[in-house]
């Protein structure tokens, strides 16, 4: 188990050794056996600065979307712990008091990937945007069709819209529905759970665009999970790159991109399409196929696939190592940074 990073007094949102362990069992004649456990989020570290954005990546299975889900409780964590300025969250949200609970929560919201099975398709848009202040309790009914029509023009819709029902929209704008819900309740931080995965190219720069616009005039603070790295690199400030449950590097988003020091990361970032059918590819396929969840390699769990494995690499896991400007490293060869 690796050591906590150090965390600065800035930092909104806080996650220390965060695990999410799922039991896998055999029917036998008379119970089930347990048989193993698939480590979905093992022992993970990060933080995300007020204000800004960090963008989560990796390949399909990696546990980006458990690690969003484990943060706010949507699923129970095996393991670690999460503060949000300072409180404890799961603590808080895991605890008896419903009004403690609910102040949390608004604190902190969820967009969800698919705009299409996100929203109730028997409410209006006026009965979904409404149903946070009811639940939260924040503002009595003659005054929610006035915050109906604000939240709407927040995002980019018009009044009228909030007599409609879901099926009447395109995409785009289920998703800007979305995110107008979040916004309800006021909170600090949104968790953006491939927000714009599901949509058009030229539909998914305008929810970009707007989300970016939110967080300057709101001051919102974001998480942003996503497997398009244009996506992350346009919207993040810092980037951290998760593989088979675990982070393997942190770093600015600049410096992610243009000198990754991960092997797996820059094979990540090698898979980027590059408009110009001239341009030679430099991709850096991968060898092998990837592990099973339930029969992790040992140690590094990348050296299976990694070109710069040595022996050290299959019976050590690497430490997470805090490196300059709030970057870290896991990893016993990485590859060099570029001469200044």
């Amino acid at each position: 188990m690796t050591g906590p990073l150090p965390f600065p007094a800035r930092d909104l949102l806080e996650v220390r050794g965060l695990q999410k362990l799922y039991p896998v069992s055999r029917r036998g004649m008379f119970r089930r056996h347990r048989i193993g456990e698939i480590r979905a989020v093992d022992d993970i570290s990060f933080s995300v600065a007020r204000g800004q954005t960090l963008g989560l990546v990796g390949e399909s299975g990696c546990g980006k979307s458990t690690t969003a889900r484990a943060i706010l409780h949507l699923i129970d964590a095996s393991g670690g712990e999460v503060r949000l300025g300072g409180q404890d969250l799961l603590q808080t949200l895991r605890g008896p008091d419903r009004k403690a609970e609910l102040a949390m929560r608004r604190r902190v919201q969820y967009v969800f990937q698919d705009p299409y099975l996100s929203l109730n398709p028997r409410w209006t848009i006026a009965q979904t945007l409404s149903e946070p202040l009811r639940v939260h309790d924040l503002l009595p009914r003659p005054a929610w069709r006035d915050r109906v029509i604000e939240l709407l023009d927040l995002v980019g819709l018009e009044p009228h819209h909030a007599d409609r029902y879901p099926h009447e929209f395109s995409g785009g704008q289920r998703q800007r529905v979305g995110i107008a819900r979040a916004l309800a309740v006021d909170p600090e931080l949104l968790i953006l759970d491939e927000p714009v995965s599901s949509l058009d190219v030229s539909v998914r720069a305008q929810i970009l665009n707007l989300l970016a616009r939110l967080q300057a005039e709101l001051g919102l603070t974001y998480l942003f999970i996503s497997h398009d790295l244009s996506s992350v690199r346009f919207l993040s400030t810092r980037v951290a790159v998760m593989y088979l449950g675990k982070i393997v590097e942190i770093a600015d988003v600049d410096r992610l991109f243009e000198a990754p020091r991960h092997p797996y990361s820059r094979a990540l970032l090698s898979a980027i399409p590059v408009p110009d059918p001239d341009r030679p590819s430099a991709r850096n396929t991968l060898l092998g196929e990837i592990p099973s969840a339930m029969n992790m390699p040992a140690a590094c769990r990348f050296h299976t696939r990694c070109p710069r494995a040595s022996a050290v690499c299959k019976a050590h896991e690497p430490p997470m190592e805090p490196g300059p400007q709030g970057s870290a490293l896991a990893c016993h060869h990485p590859l060099e940074p570029p001469a200044p």
